[in-house]
């Protein structure tokens, strides 16, 4: 079904539109909270709460691009899913390893003034993703997006490990510099 009749479906109240949302984005959705939590029980309670949250959301939001609404909620809820179970102990799953590797460019922010950076940040690092070529782009979300393990990168675009770190290594120096030039 079209993302359109989705959405559509979801402003009249049809109830349908949940059943269809799970049939077109249910593994999608299961894959990226599964990536981030790591844990069955945790993955499915996390989609499940995406439906409940995507039906409190449309209306009044009408989502343009119904594959990232539900990306960005699924992995909203995981990351605060995983927080809650992993806050008195710290793990060294995926999600600990992806955000190490990013922080060497992107500091963590909690206050106020940081958060405003934080926003000006995302904007930078959006446009110096659209002008990364396409490979290496879409490389560097597999692995910050959708926090996809080096070996599943390295597997779903044929590189070696190897060949995947380096690309990595060499995305995460470029837009270092680039946060660097741009302040």
């Amino acid at each position: 079904m079209e993302d359109a009749k989705i959405v559509e479906q979801f402003f009249e109240r049809d109830e349908a539109a949940l059943k269809n949302t799970e049939e077109k984005y249910g593994k999608y959705c299961y894959r990226l909270a599964y990536q981030i939590l790591g844990h069955e029980e945790d993955t499915k309670e996390t989609v499940n709460d995406t439906y409940y949250e995507l039906w409190n959301s449309i209306p009044p939001h009408r989502p343009a691009f119904l594959s990232g609404f539900i990306g960005k909620i699924t992995r909203r809820l995981a990351i605060s899913r995983y927080r809650k179970r992993t806050a008195a102990k710290r793990g060294n799953g995926e999600y600990e390893l992806t955000l190490s590797e990013l922080s060497e460019c992107i500091p963590d922010s909690n206050r106020t003034e940081e958060i405003v950076e934080g926003r000006q940040t995302a904007a930078q690092v959006s446009r110096f993703l659209r002008e990364l070529p396409e490979t290496e782009r879409n490389v560097f979300i597999c692995r910050y997006w959708y926090m996809d393990s080096v070996k599943m990168v390295a597997k779903r675009f044929g590189f070696s490990e190897s060949k995947t770190k380096s690309m990595l290594m060499r995305t995460r120096q470029k837009l270092q510099k680039r946060l660097m030039e741009e302040g």
